[in-house]
């Protein structure tokens, strides 16, 4: 790395020295300065540059024919950058904290093609957000358009605190011209979603702060869910969904002519719609259930419905959990709480899978914190990537396409990791 890039009046005497050592790999310069708490996450106010970013950077890109887990050591010390990057997360540096290009190392780490760094910062991220659930709250994963509000979240210990934390559903996501044309509320939880007016348009339903809640983009997604749901799609399962939205799952569901189909959806306004006369899912569908089974629509949000559900004594073989504007903690007491007295002993889990999903780092992290806390309720999960035409759809850094008018993108990877859940044998 060019030394010059942090030679400013306006970097302090110790974060620069921080970052050089760190950008030389110099781990016996770097740790008397990693002994004083919040040194591991300096930044540079010119590039936004932490430590963990320097070290990556300081790397450069990996030979294409080259990358792989081994890496060359830094030519100036006898330091190999992973030596580096493991002092500075046992001091502390924080997994996720953006440069001022809105990249994390992980994204860095990525996009160098380095590929054993980008593993590091994933590991660390997952140890990260697995102690801060177990200290009752998951860290949010911050979004491009979130930079200008870290400095009002930052608590005594230096760690980015989210609101809301990771969310299941479609409501993190990067700034589009939705964000930059008006001035919106950021803030959205269940409690405000519910409260809110939604525009039904074509192929997509919106908040009133034009948040996408669902959007047609993922129909594919949906289709191969419930063929894995449902691997034999066979007549006569047993459904549970939670979150109806445009209701593009119930429909495929409601075409494998089940034996049950229970749907809960909250938002009044989604009710009005299904309640609607020419409703796919309105008294006709409700009448039409087989001798002994069930069609309904139950009002009401889940943590209330679901109670009464087992105190039925019901049971499924497919359950399916899309809900919008609650975290990562809602879908842990989902699966936890409640899907292990639900779902039957042969029956098949999923959830709509955008944890982190506008940063792929983000991504792979939640992926693996949902494994652990799925195993901790005996639940074994299988991912299939399914792949997202990312350019196709419209899902650039452009917003435009299936994306023009939405106030964040909710999903820009490239490769959709659909769970399927299922009891430890």
């Amino acid at each position: 790395m060019d030394d010059s890039a942090f030679q400013s009046s306006s970097v302090d005497l110790n974060t620069q020295t921080i970052l050089l050592h760190a950008a030389h790999h110099d781990l016996e310069a770097l740790k008397p300065f990693l002994r004083i708490p919040g040194n591991a996450s300096v930044q540079d106010p010119e590039t936004g540059f932490t430590p963990l970013h320097a070290v990556i950077a300081a790397c450069g890109s990996a030979p294409q024919s080259t990358i792989s887990i081994l890496l060359p050591e830094n030519p100036q010390t006898s330091e190999a950058p992973e030596g580096v990057l493991r002092e500075l997360f046992l001091a502390g540096a924080i997994w996720n904290d953006l440069n001022l290009e809105g990249e994390t190392p992980g994204c860095l780490a990525w996009r160098l093609g380095r590929k054993e760094l980008y593993r590091m910062v994933v590991e660390a991220g997952v140890r990260a957000e697995i102690l801060l659930g177990l200290m009752g709250g998951y860290e949010e994963l911050q979004s491009e358009g979130d930079e200008e509000e870290k400095d009002e979240k930052l608590d005594d210990t230096g760690v980015v605190n989210g609101q809301n934390g990771a969310t299941t559903n479609r409501l993190s996501g990067a700034e589009t011209e939705g964000d930059r044309e008006a001035k919106v509320k950021r803030d959205v939880n269940s409690e405000d979603y519910l409260k809110s007016a939604l525009q039904f348009e074509e192929g997509r339903l919106l908040d009133e702060d034009a948040n996408g809640v669902m959007m047609a983009w993922e129909t594919d997604i949906m289709r191969r869910s419930v063929d894995l749901l449902l691997p034999d799609n066979k007549p006569g399962a047993r459904i549970l969904n939670v979150g109806f939205g445009m209701g593009i799952i119930d429909r495929m569901f409601r075409a494998t002519s089940p034996f049950s189909h229970h749907i809960i959806e909250a938002h009044p306004a989604v009710l009005a719609k299904i309640a609607e006369e020419e409703s796919d899912f309105g008294p006709a569908w409700e009448a039409s259930a087989p001798e002994g089974g069930k069609y309904v629509v139950h009002s009401g949000r889940w943590q209330e419905v679901l109670p009464r559900l087992q105190m039925d004594g019901e049971t499924f073989d497919c359950i399916y959990f899309d809900t919008f504007g609650e975290d990562y903690s809602q879908l842990k007491l989902f699966f936890s709480e409640f899907v292990t007295g639900l779902l039957s002993s042969e029956g098949r889990f999923s959830f709509f899978n955008g944890l982190g999903a506008d940063r792929r780092v983000c991504y792979d992290v939640y992926s693996r914190v949902v494994e652990l806390d799925l195993c901790e309720a005996a639940i074994d999960v299988e991912y299939t990537d399914v792949p997202v035409d990312v350019e196709g759809l419209g899902l650039g850094k452009d917003g435009k396409g299936e994306w023009k008018g939405i106030r964040r993108r909710y999903f820009t990877i490239d490769r959709y990791r659909l769970p399927i859940c299922t009891f430890m044998r």
